[in-house]
Order: structure tokens, then sequence, then C-alpha cells
């Protein structure tokens, strides 16, 4: 997943402000208790911050790839 992919999930999935907001706020502590921002900032991989955000806020797995049902789901890793 690249980090253009990670943002548009973001605002698809959780909004585009209240999206940008829950991943600079949100501590997560599959991600070492950061934030998303933070993770994404030390080098993280934006596939493992998606989905320890999404785990973190209890989003359904169908609903976690946004609205095209084409889209493939990338496999944690």
């Amino acid at each position: 997943m690249r980090y253009s992919e990670f943002w548009e999930l973001v605002e698809e999935v959780l909004g585009s402000a209240h999206g940008r907001e829950l991943v600079a706020t949100i501590v997560v502590g599959a991600l070492d208790n950061r934030t998303a921002a933070q993770a994404l900032d030390d080098g993280a991989d934006p596939r493992a911050v998606w989905h320890a955000l999404c785990d973190e806020l209890q989003v359904p797995e169908p609903q976690r790839w946004g609205a095209d049902e084409r889209r493939p789901a990338p496999p944690r890793r």
C-alpha cells in the first residue's frame, strides 16, 4: 500500500476532516503507543498502520476498503 492509498482510504472510510483528526490524535497500542501519523512519520508501513488504526477503531473488515468493491484488500503482513 502506498501512502497515497492510505490517505485515500482515510478520507473514504473515516471521512475527510474526521479521518485526518483520528490519524493525528488516536494513540494505537499496536503502533507502539503512537498515533498513526507518528508511525507513518517514523517510516512504518502504511498497510500495517491502516490495519492497526482500523482494528483500534473497530472498523468492520468489509468496510475497511471503501466503496469500490473491486479494490483488493491489502493483506496483513
